[in-house]
């Protein structure tokens, strides 16, 4: 069957429970799995599906998050950092998410919703700052806390602060698994979940020996010859490398609909050009790309049209 022309991701969902399982056994603690943002761009459905019976819970952005991706199914808690509103305290509860809250206000309003505090432990957003801490616990009757750490002395500042008050405590996210001081009773990996379960493709349309100045911004093909491949900035590319026929090529510029790509001697009309996956990684693209590599795989994830595997 020809390839769509359209670039594609395949999803390897097997590969995201691998992961899971992998990093459970490194860590050897409970995994709770981030899953915003439709799981990165994967879809939090079938994340949650791959992975129910492999964490200990999920993380997600809000609640409502939490419905569509059917974590109820689960049976397994889902921890959501902003609680929308107005959401109805049962219906938090009859969908197992379990809120967090910094503030005396919403502990005292979500107790019923066996809320969880979040630490401020250096990113001064939507947590609790040190000299409160005693008091929201009170008054949400809170068992477990966590800080979004990025790096190991903000974990040591949570188990410092909490780790006395019969919490449970994380703190780890993907760039921090390989700490043992950062683990403490789970750990929240994202991206680390899935790193290498998304390959992005796509063919050239057409293949040309470069005559001067070429496209809208007039480059010049350091191979002499370039393609064009659909797909522009409206399906998440970006200037960057890219892979045809496993040599490394780049793809050089992005219109709104379409891209143009170096390409060597023997490259057609009709090859594979691989924008993620085999030896290019999200962290290839994040840097050529000057973002995170969290950016670059939601939007190569997220806007391109997706099928699992």
């Amino acid at each position: 069957m020809r390839p769509s022309q359209f670039p594609q991701a395949q999803i390897d969902f097997a590969r995201v429970r691998d992961n899971a399982i992998r990093i459970a056994r490194e860590t050897n603690v409970p995994v709770i799995a981030v899953i915003k943002s439709q799981a990165y761009g994967l879809g939090a459905r079938q994340v949650v599906q791959a992975l129910s019976d492999v964490v200990d819970g999920f993380y997600c952005f809000t609640f409502q998050e939490a419905v569509d991706a059917e974590v109820r199914e689960t049976k397994k808690p889902t921890i959501a950092l902003l609680h929308d509103q107005p959401v109805a305290v049962d219906d938090v509860r009859a969908h197992r998410v379990r809120p967090a809250v910094w503030d005396v206000k919403h502990a005292v309003s979500l107790r019923a919703a066996r809320p969880v505090l979040i630490v401020d432990t250096g990113q001064q957003r939507f947590a609790c700052p040190r000299e409160q801490i005693d008091e929201v616990i009170g008054a949400g009757e809170i068992d477990e806390a966590f800080t979004h750490a990025t790096r190991v002395d903000h974990a040591r500042m949570l188990k410092d602060w909490c780790g006395r008050k019969n919490l449970r405590l994380h703190a780890a996210a993907s760039s921090l698994l390989h700490e043992p001081d950062a683990r403490l009773d789970a750990v929240r990996p994202g991206l680390a979940l899935y790193r290498d379960s998304v390959r992005v493709t796509t063919i050239l349309l057409e293949a040309r020996d470069t005559r001067g100045p070429t496209g809208y911004g007039g480059f010049v093909s350091s191979t002499g010859r370039h393609g064009v491949i659909l797909g522009g900035f409206t399906a998440g590319l970006r200037p960057g490398p890219c892979r045809i026929n496993g040599e490394a090529r780049r793809v050089v510029e992005c219109g709104m609909q379409t891209s143009f790509v170096e390409i060597g001697p023997h490259d057609k009309m009709g090859d594979e050009v691989v924008l993620l996956g085999d030896d290019l990684t999200v962290e290839d693209l994040g840097k050529a790309w000057s973002t995170t590599p969290h950016e670059a795989l939601w939007r190569l994830a997220t806007v391109t049209r997706v099928f699992t595997r």
